[in-house]
């Protein structure tokens, strides 16, 4: 117990640190201004135009970092701070969405995967752990009994929510490094800027590594839970 708890502080110290890195970051690389003078919003129409993506739109969102790309209706939706600025940091989160884009055009398996995942794990990311609790409140630490099977599901929805954190590891490297070598191969940027992009890029990455080996430790820490009191 106490070994997982200082696991779990280490995890979540990690991922205070690479979050306020990547908040440095993108501090850092909004100062390093764009020699074409392009926004973030024209970045990535280009982005598209250039892959033969003509049916998607890119639009605005409010608030800061909350960049995604929609395959439902086919958006690129960019954040203010992106969709409007002219920087290294811009260009590198815009063509990072484009290149969820292009994987969406492509068929890309990693992507079409978490895609058919999102509606379980909507629901087994609120309920997985109630169930668990549920679970061992009934009776999961008897030898038998309903509780122990309530607690079963509730692992399986975490497992399932768990197993999404991972799929998305690859899923957002492969469009960094899509949006990276577009960036390159049109020579987009300057090699400061490239640098800088790059960079950016890397660090918003750790983010979902540290998310998901949080994931999987809470996942261990409740089959241990279940299965240790059946024992």
């Amino acid at each position: 117990m106490l070994g997982y708890y200082i696991l779990l502080g280490a995890i979540a110290l990690v991922s205070w640190i690479v979050s306020n890195k990547l908040k440095s970051k993108f501090e850092e690389y909004s100062r390093i201004h764009l020699r074409n003078g392009m926004s973030g919003a024209e970045i990535a129409e280009k982005m598209l135009a250039d892959n033969g993506i003509y049916d998607v739109k890119v639009i605005s969102t409010p608030g800061r970092l909350t960049d995604h790309y929609n395959p439902v209706d086919k958006t690129v939706n960019l954040s203010e701070a992106v969709y409007n600025q002219r920087n290294a940091a811009a260009a590198a989160v815009a063509a990072h969405e484009c290149g969820h884009a292009v994987q969406h055009a492509t068929a890309y398996s990693m992507l079409q995967m978490r895609s058919r995942m999102v509606p379980i794990v909507n629901v087994a990311s609120g309920m997985s752990q109630w169930l668990i609790i549920g679970g061992l409140i009934l009776g999961a630490a008897a030898k038998v009994g309903f509780g122990f099977y309530i607690a079963i599901l509730g692992l399986i929805l975490m497992g399932v929510a768990t197993a999404f954190s991972f799929i998305t590891l690859p899923v957002e490297y492969d469009a960094s490094n899509r949006a990276l070598a577009w960036l390159k191969n049109k020579n987009m940027l300057s090699q400061q800027e490239y640098a800088g992009a790059e960079d950016a890029l890397k660090w918003a990455a750790r983010t979902y590594v540290v998310a998901a080996i949080g994931a999987l430790a809470s996942l261990l820490y409740w089959a241990f839970q279940v299965f240790g009191r059946r024992d």
